[in-house]
């Protein structure tokens, strides 16, 4: 909700579509010129620093390649802004289903990118404090200045905040543009890996079995993966001119580069570790990789400066609840500093991320990917039932409450391990205590030695 304007939940029913710039219509005219590319979701007559078509397309390939890979979703959520006259997420559900689901959304739409941003400052912590300790030569890697408690609270106060003071997101275009480019970075140092690695690391048994029993679990971290329906209409709304066609150009456009950079990263991975891969990937390669310090270190820059893009949603979400949408210059940087202050000394207490994901996932991304959309376009919808966005409504919205019930007990039941900062055993090649596989594979893992030197160095 931008500062200055009334937020549109607190506007009289009658009045919303005058303040969006609408023209009350018939209810029966089709939903096509309710969606004409000459109508817009944000009023012509308030100003508001407008960002190019590009610089919107890095904003949201950032937010779903850092916190996602949901097309339909994506344009039906705009489509139901369109037919109810809002322009924020918070707005649409509380113009569909009133207060308590305004209430509901909100809180999950606070609570997914606050946990992201933890999330996120674990990854920094992690992958940055190895970057730092690998310099044992010249730094002491017992050094607390090199620490992931230091590392968060310094890449905190020297990058996320600043970055996150913005008020408006199109001020983040380029800053998405240098992640999404780090990622295609890191995309090649995984491939590579997994060509020279992959064949030394011991494969676990059943590992090409698909969808065991806690299959639903990878559903709940791939639904945190596959989201940025939380900032949709902030990137939306900052496009010149904004329509829904153009916003559905602009998703499959975002989609099609990280379905490609997701697919990738997860299949290069998998090859490489099978059973073995970690909730945060750089957490398997062994510490000498000279290659892999260096895309550890593209890793948590581009983690950095994806963090802000979460910071405003749950900015966002506070100044709708609390201030009535207006925060003055006061407020703004008050409720900034509190939130990452917060997020910041929570990322300091937990230190693995699998949990984080699954629970964040089942959570709070699915019913914002899967039920709250197709629940608010089915009651606002005028379409007949045989429409082909009704029938995929009915279907996803069932999907994502099975994915919400059963993820959650499976998360809280079977959790993931974790070996956060440890070194796993591949990389040591007198280590035979936690290889739990054929000799053949023992004898893979006792030829690391030569692997570490040849491939390592």
């Amino acid at each position: 909700m931008r500062a200055g304007t009334r937020p549109q939940h607190l506007l009289p029913a009658q009045d919303n579509h005058a303040a969006m710039g609408y023209q009350r219509q018939d209810p029966v005219i089709p939903l096509q010129r309710d969606l004409d590319d000459r109508e817009t979701l944000v009023s012509e007559h308030e100003y508001k620093e407008k960002t190019c078509q590009s610089a919107a397309l890095f904003n949201v390939v950032n937010s779903i390649i850092g916190s996602g890979i949901i097309d339909f979703s994506l344009v039906l959520l705009i489509k139901g802004g369109a037919l109810s006259g809002t322009d924020t997420y918070q707005s649409l559900v509380n113009k569909t289903f009133g207060f308590p689901g305004y209430i509901l959304l909100s809180v999950l739409q606070f609570l997914y990118p606050f946990i992201a941003m933890i999330s996120y400052n674990i990854i920094a912590g992690d992958t940055l404090s190895k970057v730092f300790k690998e310099s044992q030569e010249v730094i002491d890697p017992e050094n607390v200045f090199i620490g992931r408690h230091f590392i968060i609270g310094l890449s905190t106060v020297t990058f996320t905040l600043p970055l996150s003071l913005y008020r408006n997101i199109a001020k983040l275009g380029k800053v998405s543009l240098i992640s999404t480019g780090l990622t295609t970075l890191i995309l090649g140092i995984v491939m590579a890996r997994a060509i020279s690695l992959g064949p030394h690391v011991p494969k676990t048994e059943d590992a090409w079995v698909f969808a065991k029993p806690n299959a639903i679990q990878a559903v709940g971290v791939m639904s945190f993966a596959f989201i940025c329906h939380h900032n949709s209409f902030l990137v939306y709304s900052s496009l010149e001119e904004p329509t829904v066609a153009k916003w559905s150009r602009l998703i499959h456009m975002s989609i099609v580069i990280s379905v490609f950079i997701c697919i990738f990263f997860a299949t290069c991975g998998y090859l490489t570790f099978t059973g073995f891969t970690q909730g945060d990937l750089f957490e398997n390669y062994c510490r000498n990789d000279d290659l892999v310090t260096f895309g550890r270190f593209c890793y948590g820059v581009t983690v950095i400066l994806t963090y802000p893009m979460e910071c405003f949603v749950t900015r966002e979400v506070i100044a709708n609840v609390f201030f009535g949408g207006n925060l003055s210059s006061v407020f703004h940087i008050v409720v900034t500093v509190m939130v990452i202050t917060v997020a910041t000394l929570v990322s300091l207490l937990i230190d693995c991320l699998g949990i984080v994901l699954e629970l964040n996932g089942v959570l709070c991304a699915t019913p914002l990917i899967f039920i709250i959309p197709s629940a608010c376009y089915l009651k606002l919808s005028e379409e007949p039932r045989t429409h082909s966005d009704k029938i995929m409504s009915y279907v996803m919205l069932p999907i994502g409450a099975a994915v919400m019930v059963f993820g959650f007990v499976m998360a809280i039941t079977n959790p993931q391990d974790c070996t956060h900062g440890q070194e796993m055993f591949y990389c040591f090649p007198d280590n035979f205590s936690l290889t739990n596989t054929s000799e053949s594979h023992i004898q893979q893992t006792t030829q690391l030695s030569i692997v570490n030197i040849s491939i390592f160095q």
